[in-house]
């Protein structure tokens, strides 16, 4: 599975932004989904994830009630709308296959990720 995440940039506190990820390989479907991010100077957490079917998905606590995560298997995308975003939020977000887990080690394939910016 090839992955390819777009859709970061620059917003104010407060705003919203979609990030999308576009899977190739037809095992698409087979794979939970998650978003990571990576924020300077730290280690890469978890953001939420989302199962085969898009019926069960898990979220950190700190974006929980904010960011909803969504799959289209009929188009091989993954999607993260992330709504009253914080200045926290700032980080390179990576969208990843693998399988249900918080751990990044469970993740077998890695997009290239996408910079969000939030701005205060």
């Amino acid at each position: 599975v090839q992955l390819q995440a777009c859709g970061g940039g620059l917003v104010q506190a407060g705003g919203s932004l979609r990030l999308s990820c576009a899977a190739s390989g037809r095992t698409f479907s087979s794979y939970y989904m998650g978003w990571f991010r990576q924020a300077p100077g730290k280690e890469r957490e978890f953001v939420a994830s989302i199962s085969w079917n898009g019926g069960l998905t898990d979220y950190a606590d700190s974006v929980k009630g904010r960011f909803i995560i969504s799959r289209d298997n009929a188009k091989n995308m993954v999607y993260l709308q992330m709504n009253s975003l914080k200045p926290e939020d700032t980080a390179v977000y990576y969208c990843a296959a693998g399988w249900r887990s918080y751990s990044s080690r469970k993740y077998d394939y890695w997009g290239q990720g996408t910079l969000v910016t939030v701005s205060s």
